[in-house]
């Protein structure tokens, strides 16, 4: 959403603050029909969580793309995967803002308003979470003229849940799931970011920490499926570079899993780098909460983002 010059001297003669969500353009993912869609009369709702005043979604219908296109494009782009453990999203606290940070660097960033598992909503829930971070790849890559990016420089970056799903779509890049319009288009994404990533999925009945799979695959899903969804497994050569960052004391995601994961990188002779934090908790983000060092983490992602050239100026 633009703000017109003259509303926007208006809103500061107020003393008033400018919307915090400023995407310059929306895409909605199926333009023809959402697969799998149900006809089901459920409106899509934003709340503020008490526990935390973060603002979250669910009960999404329509998949849709916001991007954020910075004033000068440096050929990057980076597909961004809210958090909210497969039952919300977390589309500001970790979407928008984090676009507003790669703007700052060069980077066009998208932020996915994905579906959330949910038998009301559509058909064959556990797929379609995955199946439109690929489809955000499939549309990112496939028009990247239109946002000047170079499509061998398209990353994805998750947080929680959200980072499961970016793990997954990476590791699952040459398995399309769902109906396609166009297989001719790859699926493997050039970076991976994960935020305190939710990579250790724990059986409900032996939970060691908060985050289960209940939520895309149901409390008693068959092995294979719930090890299709364990990123972990699927490492191979192919997955692309990673940075990792998680807070040993996060009591919501086993931060094991990260570590698990960067281990599966390295025998793989994947391009891997996690920082570890002694402390931080779950859900960092970019708000700053008094948390400590973790907050440093966007720095030490900023010069990895340099290593790899896929920023070179100076925010």
């Amino acid at each position: 959403m633009r703000i017109a010059p003259i509303l926007l001297l208006v809103i500061v003669g107020l003393g008033l603050s400018a919307p915090a969500v400023a995407q310059t353009d929306s895409l909605r993912l199926y333009p023809d029909g959402t697969p799998g869609a149900t006809s089901a009369d459920v409106t899509e709702t934003t709340r503020i969580n008490p526990n935390d005043g973060v603002a979250v979604t669910t009960n999404v219908r329509e998949p849709v793309l916001y991007v954020h296109a910075p004033e000068r494009p440096n050929g990057t782009g980076v597909i961004i995967c809210p958090g909210g453990g497969y039952y919300v999203l977390a589309m500001e606290h970790e979407g928008h803002a984090l676009a507003r940070w790669y703007n700052e660097r060069g980077v066009t960033a998208f932020v996915l308003k994905s579906r959330l598992p949910n038998d009301d909503l559509m058909t064959r829930k556990a797929i379609r979470p995955l199946q439109d971070a690929q489809q955000a790849i499939r549309v990112v890559r496939g028009q990247a003229d239109r946002w000047g990016l170079n499509p061998e420089r398209i990353g994805v970056m998750g947080f929680s849940a959200g980072g499961h799903l970016a793990a997954t779509a990476a590791v699952h890049s040459d398995r399309p799931v769902g109906a396609s319009a166009d297989t001719t288009i790859s699926l493997r994404p050039d970076f991976m970011v994960l935020l305190y990533p939710a990579l250790r999925p724990v059986r409900s009945a032996t939970r060691d920490s908060t985050f289960t799979l209940d939520a895309l695959l149901g409390s008693s899903p068959p092995d294979s499926l719930r090890t299709f969804f364990t990123p972990v497994h699927h490492v191979d050569a192919s997955t692309p570079p990673t940075w990792l960052a998680h807070a040993s004391d996060d009591a919501s995601v086993d931060a094991g899993g990260s570590v698990d994961f960067y281990l599966a990188l390295r025998r793989h002779g994947v391009p891997a780098e996690m920082h570890l934090y002694e402390t931080g908790g779950h859900g960092f983000s970019l708000a700053f909460k008094a948390r400590g060092r973790v907050e440093s983490w966007d720095r030490e992602l900023d010069g990895w983002l340099r290593d790899h050239g896929l920023v070179s100026s100076t925010p």
